[in-house]
C-alpha cells in the first residue's frame, strides 16, 4: 500500500546494482527534495530519538496527509524524502495502514543502516503515525 511516488523509487532500485548506488541515490532524492522553511524548524516539529537534527511538519488538507521535512545530515534527508515519497498523498486513515518497515525492506534499507540511522527512521514514522492517529480522532 504504498504511493505511486516511493513504487517510483522502489523500480529505480531494481536498476541499482550495489549499495553504495542505491545510498547515492537516496542522498541525492534529499537534495532534490524542496527545502523547507527555517521557520518551520521549532521545537514541536522536531523528531527526537534521531542521532541528527531531524523535523517533520505535517499537513491534512481534505483528509489528505503530507508533510515537509528536513535534517541536517545528508542521508537522513533522503530517508526523510523517501518516507515523504511513502506517506505523502495517503488519506488520514491509510497512512497508519503503511506497513512502513516492510515497504523499507523492499529497498533493502533494513539491512544496510546503521543501528542509529535505523532508530532514527522509526522515529519519523512513529511520529508520522503520531500525528495521524490524532488527526484521526479529531
Amino acid at each position: 500500500m504504498a504511493s505511486a511516488a516511493f513504487e517510483d523509487i522502489v523500480e529505480d532500485f531494481e536498476f541499482l546494482e550495489d549499495w553504495e548506488d542505491r545510498y547515492r541515490y537516496v542522498i541525492d532524492y534529499g537534495k532534490a527534495m524542496a527545502a523547507m522553511d527555517d521557520a518551520l524548524k521549532v521545537p514541536s516539529t522536531k523528531v527526537h530519538g534521531c542521532a541528527s537534527q531531524v523535523w517533520l511538519h505535517p499537513t491534512i488538507n481534505q483528509g489528505i496527509f503530507s508533510f515537509d521535512g528536513d535534517s541536517d545530515a545528508m542521508i537522513v534527508r533522503g530517508l526523510v524524502a523517501v518516507l515523504r515519497a511513502l506517506y505523502s498523498g495517503l488519506p488520514v486513515a491509510e497512512v497508519g495502514l503503511v506497513d512502513a518497515r516492510a515497504e523499507l525492506a523492499r529497498l533493502g534499507l533494513n539491512d544496510h543502516l546503521s543501528a542509529q540511522r535505523s532508530n532514527g527512521v522509526r522515529s519519523m514514522i512513529d511520529r508520522i503515525r503520531l500525528i495521524t492517529a490524532e488527526a484521526e480522532k479529531g
